[in-house]
C-alpha cells in the first residue's frame, strides 16, 4: 500500500511546505458528528477542543506533504511518524474534552476509540509518466457513481502559463486535487430530481432575499457555527453575503447590529459557504496564509455570477418561524473520509437541473454555467438553536414532505449559486482551461462531496413573520422576488407549488430532488432555463422574473432544453416568453405557461435581468388569445401576423357589416328604379 500511495510524492519545485501529497489522505473518525449531548455550560470549550483536532489533522496531512523521500524509503514511515503521533495528541485532546463535559455533566463514554487515524490511499494518485508523457494518469476520484472521467491527471510539470506554483503531476495547482475523476459530462448524467406530492394543506408561497454575490470581497477560513472562538477553524476559505461581520469571534449581538449587504435591511443573516476557485496559478489573497496556499487552497477565486436565495413552504401544511440566530449547517465539509451521509449539497449546468450530482463536479456544454445548489434542513425542534454537532437541532423532512416526531416545519432555504466557469480540459490536466474546485480542509481533497453550506438566522422579528405568513398564504414576496416586491402575485395558487428538496444521496434516498432549478410535476427543473440562450423562456437568463411580484412568475416551461453544445442563440431552440415547449419559434404561446406544471421555475431562477418588470413579466402567462405588448419591430414570424381566430374576427366584423350593408343599399335602390 506504502508503495502505491507514496509514489507519486512531489519532487521538484512548486509551493515548498504549502506542497501537499495528493496520492494519500488522513481519515480520521469524526468526533463532532458523535458529540449529539454536550451541556450548554461546556459547549464553549469542547469547540475549541475539536477545531484543535482539526488542526492536527492539517498538521500531519502537511507532514505528509513533506516526508516524500522517506515515505518512498520506508514503507512503516506513515505509522511511525505521522499516523502514531497524530494519535497521541488526539488521545490528549479527547481528554480535555470528556473532562470538560464531565464537570457540569455525564461523562462521554467511548472518546477514547476515536483518536485513531490511517493513512490511505485517496484515489488521486496517477501512474507513473511514461514514453516521456508528464502526467498520464490512472483515474482518480473516489469511486462515487460509477461516471469518473478516465484519462490523464490533472497535473503538469512546467504550465508554460507564468504560474507562479507548478502544478506537478498530483492533479490541481497544489498537487492535492482535484483530479479528472471529479468531473462527469453532465450529458451523460439521467435525471434524478422528485419531490414530494403536495397537499391540499401544503404551504405553498416563496419568499426570495436578494443579498448579491459577495461584491464586496467579504472572506475568511473561520467558521463561526463549527468553531467559534477559533482563527481558521475552517481551514478553508469562504465566500460571505449577508451579514458583514461574521467571523469567529462575532457575538450574537455583533451580527444583530451590523451591516448587511442584502436589499431589505431586516435581514442580517449570514449566508457562507466555501469559495470555488480557477487552478490557474493566480496568487490571492490567502496564497501564504492558514486556510489558503498554505493547506492547499490555492488559484483565483471565482465571484458567482448570481446567489438567490429562496425560503420555500411545507409540502404538508404551514410553516412556523424560524427562531432568531438559529443556525443551519447543510452539507458536511468532511464526506470523502466520513462518508455520503450528510453529503446533501449537490452540483449541475444550467438549462440541466433536473440532473444533480453530489460527489462530481458537472462539465457543462457551451453556454451553460455551473450551479451549487444547497437545500437547507427545515425541520427544526422546536427549542434550540444550536445543537453540540450543529445538526440534531435540525431535520430534513421524508420523502413525503414530514417532519421527523417533536420537529416543526420552518422555511426551507434554498441557496443557489452560479458560476461562468468552462468546462476545464481534463486532457492537459487544465493546461488550456483550468481546472476549478471548492476550498476544503487539506485531508478532504477538494472534493465536490464535502460542498456544504451554512446560515445564521438573523432576519428582524417583523420580517420573519411576514416572510411565514407569505409562504403559508400562497404568495410570492421579498426583495428578490422581482416585481412589485411580491404583494400581488398570488403564488401560482392554482399549480402545485415549486417545493426544492434535499438531493437523494445513497444513504437517504428519501431527501427528494435538489431544489436548485425548482422542478415541476415531471421534475424537469424549468428545461428552458438553458443558460444556452434563451435562459428559460426567453426572460433573458430568468428576465420574467417579476411577474407583478409572482417570483419567477411562471418562468419555466416555455424553453426547450439546449443539447449539448448548442449554439446559444440558436433559432431552432430557441422559445418565445411564456411558450410551451412545443410550440414553433416565432409563435406566441396559446396557453398560460402557468398550466404545464413542467417548468414554472425555468429561467434557471436566473439573472437579474427582469427584477424590476412587474407587470410586463405576466406576458410570460397571457390570455389565450391575446397578443403580446410589442412594438412593431418587436414582433417576428407568426407573432406579427396577428393572433388567435378571436382576434382575428374581431379586427374584420366592422368591415363584413360594411358589406353587407352596401349589397343591401344595393338591392333597395335596384327595386325603387324598377318600380319607378
Amino acid at each position: 500500500m506504502a508503495a502505491n500511495v507514496y509514489a507519486s510524492a512531489t519532487e521538484e519545485g512548486g509551493t515548498g511546505d504549502a506542497r501537499v501529497l495528493s496520492g494519500a489522505t488522513i481519515d480520521c473518525p469524526d468526533v463532532a458528528t458523535r458529540l449529539t449531548s454536550v451541556p450548554e455550560q461546556a459547549r464553549p470549550e469542547v469547540d475549541k477542543e475539536l477545531a484543535a483536532l482539526d488542526a492536527q489533522i492539517a498538521d500531519a496531512y502537511k507532514r505528509i506533504g513533506e516526508s516524500a523521500d522517506a515515505l518512498r524509503q520506508d514503507p512503516g514511515f506513515a505509522d511511525n511518524a505521522i499516523a502514531g503521533p497524530l494519535k497521541e495528541k488526539r488521545s490528549a485532546t479527547l481528554a480535555r474534552i470528556a473532562t470538560a463535559i464531565d464537570r457540569v455533566g455525564d461523562r462521554p463514554e467511548g472518546l477514547d476509540e476515536l483518536a485513531a487515524c490511517a493513512v490511505r490511499e485517496s484515489g488521486n494518485a496517477p501512474a507513473q509518466p511514461d514514453a516521456g508523457q508528464e502526467g498520464n494518469g490512472e483515474q482518480g476520484g473516489d469511486g462515487g457513481d460509477g461516471q469518473d472521467q478516465g484519462g490523464q491527471d490533472q497535473g503538469q510539470d512546467g504550465q508554460g502559463q507564468d504560474q507562479d506554483q507548478d502544478q506537478g503531476g498530483n492533479g490541481g495547482q497544489a498537487g492535492n486535487g482535484p483530479v479528472a475523476g471529479d468531473y462527469v459530462d453532465i450529458n451523460s448524467v439521467q435525471p434524478n430530481v422528485s419531490r414530494p406530492q403536495q397537499t391540499g394543506n401544503a404551504s405553498r408561497g416563496t419568499f426570495t432575499s436578494e443579498c448579491g454575490v459577495n461584491e464586496n470581497g467579504v472572506f475568511n477560513s473561520d467558521n463561526v457555527i463549527a468553531a467559534p472562538g477559533v482563527s481558521n477553524g475552517a481551514h478553508h476559505f469562504h465566500d460571505y453575503i449577508g451579514n458583514q461581520v461574521t467571523n469567529a469571534f462575532s457575538s450574537d449581538e455583533d451580527l444583530a447590529k451590523a451591516d448587511t449587504s442584502c436589499v431589505d435591511q431586516g435581514d442580517r443573516s449570514s449566508y457562507y459557504w466555501p469559495v470555488l476557485r480557477l487552478q490557474n496559478g493566480v496568487r490571492e489573497q490567502d496564497a501564504d496564509s492558514p486556510g489558503g496556499g498554505i493547506e492547499g487552497n490555492v488559484g483565483e477565486i471565482v465571484t458567482p455570477k448570481e446567489v438567490t436565495l429562496t425560503f420555500v413552504g411545507n409540502p404538508q401544511g404551514e410553516v412556523t418561524a424560524m427562531p432568531r440566530l438559529l443556525r443551519i449547517i447543510t452539507g458536511d465539509a468532511k464526506s470523502f473520509v466520513n462518508g455520503p451521509g450528510n453529503a446533501n449539497a449537490s452540483w449541475s449546468c444550467t438549462g440541466f437541473e433536473d440532473r444533480q450530482l453530489t460527489d462530481k463536479y458537472p462539465l457543462c456544454p457551451q453556454g451553460s454555467d455551473v450551479v451549487r445548489t444547497f437545500d437547507f434542513q427545515s425541520c427544526w425542534d422546536g427549542r434550540n438553536t444550536d445543537s453540540a454537532n450543529h445538526r440534531t437541532h435540525m431535520a430534513f423532512m421524508d420523502a413525503q414532505g414530514n417532519c421527523p416526531s417533536g420537529f416543526k416545519p420552518v422555511p426551507q432555504l434554498v441557496q443557489r449559486i452560479v458560476y461562468d466557469v468552462d468546462a476545464p480540459s481534463l486532457n492537459d490536466g487544465g493546461k488550456t482551461t483550468p481546472l476549478f474546485a471548492v476550498d476544503s480542509f487539506p485531508e478532504q481533497l477538494h472534493k465536490p462531496i464535502t460542498d456544504h453550506g451554512d446560515f445564521i438566522n438573523v432576519f428582524d422579528e417583523g420580517l420573519m413573520n411576514e416572510m411565514v405568513e407569505c409562504i403559508n398564504e400562497g404568495r410570492t414576496c421579498g426583495a428578490g422576488a422581482g416585481g412589485d416586491g411580491g404583494n400581488g402575485g398570488g403564488g401560482d395558487q392554482g399549480e402545485e407549488p415549486q417545493q426544492p428538496q434535499p438531493t437523494a444521496t445513497p444513504d437517504d434516498p428519501g431527501q427528494g430532488g435538489d431544489g436548485g432549478g425548482k422542478p415541476g410535476d415531471d421534475g424537469n427543473q424549468g428545461d428552458g432555463g438553458d443558460k444556452d440562450g434563451d435562459k428559460g423562456d426567453g426572460g433573458d437568463k430568468g428576465g420574467d422574473k417579476g411577474d407583478g411580484g409572482d417570483k419567477g412568475g411562471d418562468k419555466g416551461d416555455g424553453g426547450q432544453e439546449q443539447p449539448s453544445g448548442a449554439p446559444a442563440d440558436d433559432p431552432a431552440t430557441e422559445q418565445p416568453a411564456g411558450g410551451d415547449a412545443t410550440e414553433q419559434p416565432g409563435v406566441k404561446a396559446s396557453t398560460p405557461a402557468a398550466d404545464t406544471g413542467a417548468g414554472n421555475q425555468g429561467g434557471d431562477k436566473g439573472g437579474k435581468g427582469g427584477k424590476d418588470d412587474g407587470g410586463q413579466a405576466a406576458q410570460a402567462a397571457e390570455v389565450p388569445g391575446s397578443l403580446p405588448e410589442l412594438g412593431a419591430e418587436d414582433r417576428t414570424g407568426a407573432q406579427a401576423q396577428g393572433g388567435s381566430l378571436a382576434e382575428t374576427g374581431a379586427q374584420l366584423w366592422p368591415a363584413a357589416l360594411g358589406g353587407v350593408l352596401v349589397i343591401f343599399g344595393f338591392f333597395v335602390l335596384r327595386s325603387v328604379r324598377r318600380s319607378a
